[in-house]
């Protein structure tokens, strides 16, 4: 690998290049060796400070370090940078990037986890891992009302201007990814495979759809197929990433639950929507609300909860108009509701707004506690 910095020495730049390259080799190296998980990856780091310097320290000093298995120690004798070369080449692509735990576009959030995980791969608008989100999760065979739920909920919040995550999984994670992507907002997708592969391969169209608009992420090295132990492990990115993870439908055994006990352990909020005692699927979230999940039958139940500020820092980046005229069509949007339930279509052909403005108008309107929605899919006064 030292070639690669001989080639680059006349040029400041290649060589800065050159050497950020290197680092991420011995990070895609290291997190490849036999026998190393991410805790003695960790421990592995604390101890000789990088992923290089364990390849570089004698094989006497990684023996004394006491974390290596002998599959690992033979190994990390090893200095062949083609092992990765696949990842390497994946990332050429220009909406492709690979993050180790110290690239400072690295979500912040991810790192309060007690395992975040030391590499992520990101296909897509790789900023926007930083932005606030809030996870939507449940079962792969939802209800019809579920589904029109997961939708719903991620289309609300979507308008508010919290990023939509998920796991691309049938169900209501799909679901979920639309209802923002309907909305032309940005949804991310933990995947539990490698980004050159598409889990479930009927999403194709959708995972295309969420790294123009949003982005794909995945811990796993490229070529990593769908396994079933992979699954659950990436729930804990899902949450991670979130400030609070809301789970539409889930039966009591489920990956779903999975990803809700992981957000608590997290601390990070559990909401979930309750459902007829007859539905198998509300199960799972009536224990979670016995556990101490928030009931939520609305956006509002969800907004409460929010750290305080996130509101004033999102609400600004999702209008493109002043908050002069927020107010002015705010106002113009109740003075036409009355006590009598009002369509949107109704409201924007008294209003003259667009349908996306009435829209917002009436979610920042339902969260101020001046209307509610009603089950017609009207809205009245309170």
């Amino acid at each position: 690998m030292a070639s690669i910095l001989i080639r680059c020495y006349n040029d400041p730049y290649l060589r800065v290049r050159a050497v950020l390259l290197m680092d991420l080799i011995y990070w895609l190296m290291l997190l490849k060796a036999p026998h190393l998980g991410i805790k003695t990856f960790y421990k592995a780091l604390k101890h000789f400070e990088s992923p290089q310097q364990v390849f570089l320290a004698s094989h006497n000093d990684r023996i004394n370090a006491g974390l290596f298995k002998k599959q690992t120690l033979d190994y990390l004798k090893t200095d062949d940078p083609s092992l990765v070369q696949s990842d390497l080449d994946w990332m050429q692509a220009d909406d492709c990037y690979i993050l180790t735990l110290i690239d400072e576009r690295y979500p912040s959030q991810l790192k309060t986890i007690s395992d975040p995980p030391p590499i992520l791969y990101v296909r897509g608008d790789v900023d926007c891992l930083k932005d606030p989100q809030l996870a939507i999760v449940g079962s792969r065979n939802p209800t019809t009302g579920g589904k029109q739920n997961a939708q719903q909920f991620a289309a609300d919040l979507a308008k508010l201007g919290l990023v939509i995550t998920s796991g691309m999984a049938s169900g209501i994670d799909a679901q979920a990814h639309i209802g923002a992507l309907e909305q032309g907002a940005k949804t991310i997708a933990v995947c539990g495979t490698g980004l050159d592969r598409i889990y479930p391969a009927k999403h194709k169209s959708l995972a295309h759809q969420i790294s123009m608009q949003g982005a794909l992420v995945s811990e796993f090295s490229i070529g990593t197929a769908p396994m079933a132990s992979n699954f659950p492990r990436r729930n804990r990115i899902i949450s991670g990433l979130s400030y609070g993870t809301l789970v539409v439908e889930a039966s009591i055994k489920s990956g779903t639950m999975i990803t809700a006990k992981l957000a608590a352990d997290q601390g990070k909020e559990v909401f979930a929507i309750p459902s007829s005692i007859h539905n198998p699927l509300a199960q799972g979230c009536h224990y979670l609300i016995n556990q101490g999940a928030k009931l939520v039958s609305s956006v509002n139940d969800i907004v409460q909860e929010l750290p305080e500020g996130v509101l004033n820092d999102i609400l600004p980046k999702k209008n493109t108009h002043s908050i002069k005229e927020m107010d002015k069509t705010g106002s113009k949007v109740l003075k036409c509701l009355s006590y009598e339930p009002m369509s949107v279509d109704q409201l924007v052909e008294k209003t003259k707004l667009s349908p996306q403005i009435v829209s917002q108008e009436l979610l920042l309107l339902e969260l101020d506690s001046k209307v509610e929605k009603t089950n017609a899919q009207g809205y009245v006064l309170i």
